[in-house]
Parts: C-alpha cells; sequence; structure tokens
C-alpha cells in the first residue's frame, strides 16, 4: 500500500519488547502498564463531532482488508485480516478520512474498503448482519472509485430511507472487475430490499439494464461451507 494509506494505520508502538537485564521488579511494573493501557482502551473516549462541526446521525468506521486470492479464507482469518482505518462521527470527520484514502481505482490485487456503521463488523456472522443480505453490483474496471464515493454520501447522508435497515458498503477490487455492495439487516423485508435497490440505481446512475444482485448472508456462508468461495465478497 503507498503511504496514504499507511499514515491511517492504527499505532502499533506499544510494542511488549523487554530487556532481559530487566528486574522481576520492572517486568511486573510493565505487566501492570500494559494491563492498565488494555482497559482504559476497551474504554475508549466515545468518537463525537467536533465544535462547530455537522453530525451524522450515526457513526460509521472505515476498514480495509487485503488477501491472497485462490486462498481459502475462513471466518476466523478474515476476521484477523480486516484492518480498522477509524472511525468518525461528522461530516468534517469523514472528509479528513477519505481525503487521505487511496482511491478504489488504484488500489491492487483483492483488495477492500468497508464502511460500516460504528459496531457493526463487515462480516456475515456479526449480529447485526446475520438475518441480512447485500446487493452486489458488478463493476468493469475504471468505475469503482466514482460509485464508491456516491455509494457512501448516499448512505453517510441517508438516502436510501429505510430507517436503521443499513449497515454498511463495500468495494471490492478485483483482477477484472470491481463489486460494489450494500448491506442490510433484514433480508427477509422484500419493500426494503427493494427500495435499497431503486435508490442505489438513482445515486449511482446506472443504466437500466444493469445486472443487480440480492445475496442473503446466509446463502454466503452456506456457499463457503461447502468449499465454493471463500469468506468475502
Amino acid at each position: 500500500m503507498n503511504n496514504k494509506f499507511d499514515a491511517l494505520k492504527d499505532d502499533d508502538s506499544g510494542d511488549h519488547d523487554q530487556n532481559e537485564e530487566n528486574s522481576t521488579q520492572k517486568d511486573g511494573e510493565k505487566e501492570k502498564t500494559e494491563r492498565d493501557k488494555s482497559q482504559s482502551s476497551s474504554k475508549r473516549k466515545a468518537v463525537v463531532p467536533g465544535p462547530a462541526e455537522h453530525p451524522l446521525q450515526y457513526n460509521y468506521t472505515f476498514w480495509y482488508s487485503r488477501r491472497t486470492p485462490g486462498r481459502p479464507t475462513s471466518s476466523q482469518s478474515y476476521e484477523q485480516n480486516i484492518k480498522q482505518i477509524g472511525t468518525f462521527a461528522s461530516v468534517e470527520q469523514f472528509w479528513r478520512f477519505y481525503s487521505h484514502m487511496v482511491r478504489p481505482g488504484d488500489l491492487t490485487g483483492h483488495s477492500d474498503f468497508h464502511l460500516f456503521k460504528e459496531g457493526i463488523k463487515p462480516m456475515w456472522e456479526d449480529d447485526a448482519n446475520k438475518n441480512g443480505g447485500k446487493w452486489i453490483i458488478r463493476l468493469r474496471k475504471g468505475l469503482a472509485s466514482r460509485c464508491w464515493e456516491n455509494l457512501i454520501l448516499a448512505m453517510l447522508g441517508e438516502q436510501f430511507m429505510v430507517g436503521e435497515e443499513i449497515c454498511g458498503a463495500v468495494v471490492s477490487v478485483r483482477f477484472q472487475e470491481d463489486i460494489i455492495s450494500i448491506w442490510n439487516k433484514t433480508a427477509s423485508d422484500q419493500a426494503t430490499t427493494a427500495r435499497i435497490r431503486d435508490t442505489l440505481r438513482r445515486v449511482l446512475n446506472l443504466p437500466p439494464n444493469t445486472i443487480m444482485e440480492y445475496k442473503t448472508h446466509t446463502d454466503s456462508i452456506k456457499y463457503v461451507s461447502c468449499g465454493l468461495g471463500g469468506a468475502f465478497p
């Protein structure tokens, strides 16, 4: 990845290296410090809009993942492979992240950007996702950056008008095509999925003959459990 993305990676500077010469007492002090650090990180300060910023209806988190094509991916290894970029609560905070991120069209290999409501992991098995599904649109190369931007701006701006149904969106960069998808909570709610489809077609300005596929996460899990595909998409 280039440096634009590296600048957004979580700080891993809190390593656990310890010189062998350190006394047992110092080891104990370090262990307590690490434990306190861990406890404080689990109680991280909530992300809130700054003064004079424009708050979003929900907080969202950017994620990134990359994997070797052709290698089967279990849910566990997939979860270990997704990297959290950061969470934002306002329009201004979103642009601070987005303006420093590589555009999907400039990504290489099997790479994915995920944008999900805070607290929802971009995984089928997450409680918010497990009864839902996603609309999938396959794009010819060259369209991913524009479509991804239009999709996430529509999502952040609550243009889908389906209450709390939207969970998040994904852009998947592949060798011969790119894929964008939007995930919702309730696959069985046909009126909601139809509204999401129609809004998606409008905000992306898709030609009438564009093929759009709705896939439930239950079907995706079955597909993987039969050994027919990787964990995503």
